[in-house]
């Protein structure tokens, strides 16, 4: 069992930074990959960013490339997502989630059902 717990969201103006952080309770952190996803009131929930367990590795969706930065501490058991250059369009419930190690490769890293484990979500809301 993983217990996730995210924290950072707020209210930033368009063009504002924000940086989330999701910390990790229970099995060995390193041995799980991390994602980011996102939810907008009566949208899907939407592939953000994800890192493989050794941080070495980095994906991102298509609508947050060159803005978002993931990264990992381990020895922290934190995942980071920095968020630069926010836009309106940024605003959603932003979920943190973890996969056992290796188990997100190719198309699998951007759909949810392949996460085991998820956090409670942090409120990002950017105005314009």
């Amino acid at each position: 069992q993983v217990q996730l717990v995210e924290s950072g969201g707020g209210l930033v103006q368009a063009g504002g930074s924000l940086r989330l952080s999701c910390v990790a309770s229970g099995r060995t952190f390193s041995s799980y990959d991390m994602g980011w996803f996102r939810q907008a009131p009566g949208k899907e929930r939407e592939f953000v960013a994800a890192i493989n367990w050794s941080g070495d590795s980095t994906y991102y969706g298509d609508s947050v490339k060159g803005r978002f930065t993931i990264s990992r501490d381990n020895a922290k058991i934190t995942v980071y997502l920095q968020m630069n250059s926010l836009k309106p369009e940024d605003t959603a419930a932003y979920y943190c989630a973890c996969a056992p190690a290796g188990r997100t490769y190719g198309s699998r890293r951007y759909k949810t059902e392949t996460y085991n484990y998820w956090g409670q979500g942090t409120q990002v809301t950017v105005s314009s």
